[in-house]
């Protein structure tokens, strides 16, 4: 009796747990995959939306980019905000840009993991964050079916079109803010952590 009372207990919360984890990234995942042209700017992260000056970390306040790195093809990325979320994971935003003369499918950026390669083409789901105080790199969340936490193109992106991106990592230990964001073969872009808004 006990034990058919703690399976099924088991198999109750199971369902719970699954059931709040796919619409968190059913919620997450959400934005930026609808395929189409996307040239305005990402949202406005919380520091920006109240008023916040350009010294708070997580997000200039002023429009200008926490990071601007520059790879192959002329492809340009772009840190909006970076910051730490209740629940104990960080949100990154920011825009890719496609600054070659011809269509980018974005190129080993779903990451090499093939679980995660096939559930996610054309996204930034091979991102990275690299904690180096704490030695330890963070790799992009996802469901319990291998799908990202993270924005999916959808297309390739066209010569001299933009794109809004996110992507959501666990959270280094407080304190450890000063982080690196690497994807595919685009250097690395250093970026401080903002606190929650």
């Amino acid at each position: 009796m006990n034990l058919r009372r703690t399976t099924g207990l088991r198999r109750g919360l199971t369902a719970v747990v699954l059931s709040a984890g796919l619409v968190l990234a059913a919620a997450g995942c959400g934005g930026g995959g609808d395929g189409g042209d996307d040239t305005k700017e990402p949202r406005p992260s919380r520091s920006e939306e109240d008023g916040g000056g350009g010294d708070r970390p997580g997000g200039t306040g002023n429009g200008e980019p926490l990071a601007e790195v520059r790879g192959g093809d002329d492809i340009t990325l772009t840190i909006a905000s970076a910051r730490r979320e209740s629940g104990g994971f960080v949100t990154v935003t920011g825009k890719v840009t496609n600054g070659g003369g011809k269509v980018w499918v974005a190129p080993g950026w779903e990451g090499k993991e093939s679980e995660v390669a096939l559930r996610n083409k054309l996204s930034v789901a091979g991102a990275k964050l690299v904690d180096k105080k704490g030695k330890k790199r963070y790799l992009v969340l996802r469901d319990t079916e291998g799908r990202c936490l993270c924005t999916s193109f959808g297309q390739p992106i066209q010569a001299g079109k933009s794109k809004t991106w996110y992507a959501q990592f666990p959270a280094p230990p407080e304190g450890n803010d000063k982080v690196e964001f690497q994807i595919a073969d685009m250097p690395p872009a250093g970026v401080t952590l903002g606190g929650e808004g």
